[in-house]
């Protein structure tokens, strides 16, 4: 009796310490700014502005553990992108912005510490998938430097926007 008393002792505790309480932490964040001139270009790539603000985010990361670090597949995001990820040693993952936050990326990306880089359109509502509402709305034209942060703990998620000039 004591041997199955034991027995499922451990059990229920090696079941509860596989529970997710790990911490997961998504900065998201909009490509920086892209170069204007030709207004028929729908890839185009960062002006000068831009090629210095993405190594400003690599500046900014550099006291940040990255395990990953998710682009969407434009120049404009991949060139934000790429001073990070060099910097981290780490391979950009191109994802698809018609499939945020799916359940291969939540497997993918839980208990780490992911940077996501997307657009004016996408950085909030990928926000808002993580959230579970729209908390979030579309962001300025203009705006190359909103930090989104979003961190889930066991059930509890939370969120905060900085701005990273």
């Amino acid at each position: 009796m004591k041997k199955y008393f034991f027995l499922f002792v451990f059990a229920l505790s090696f079941l509860s310490s596989c529970t997710s309480d790990e911490t997961t932490t998504y900065y998201l964040i909009r490509h920086a700014e892209k170069d204007r001139t030709d207004k028929t270009n729908r890839n185009p790539n960062l002006n000068e502005k831009g090629l210095e603000r993405a190594k400003k985010w690599a500046t900014y990361f550099e006291k940040v553990h990255l395990d990953a670090v998710y682009s969407t597949n434009y120049n404009r995001t991949q060139q934000t992108a790429k001073p990070t990820a060099n910097s981290k040693s780490l391979e950009i993952t191109s994802y698809n912005p018609r499939k945020m936050y799916d359940s291969i990326f939540k497997v993918n990306t839980e208990g780490k510490t992911v940077l996501v880089v997307g657009h004016s359109n996408t950085t909030p509502v990928f926000a808002n998938k993580i959230l579970g509402e729209k908390k979030y709305e579309w962001m300025k034209d203009d705006d190359n430097a909103s930090l989104f942060i979003v961190t889930i703990k066991g059930d509890e998620i939370i969120s905060k926007v900085e701005k990273i000039n």
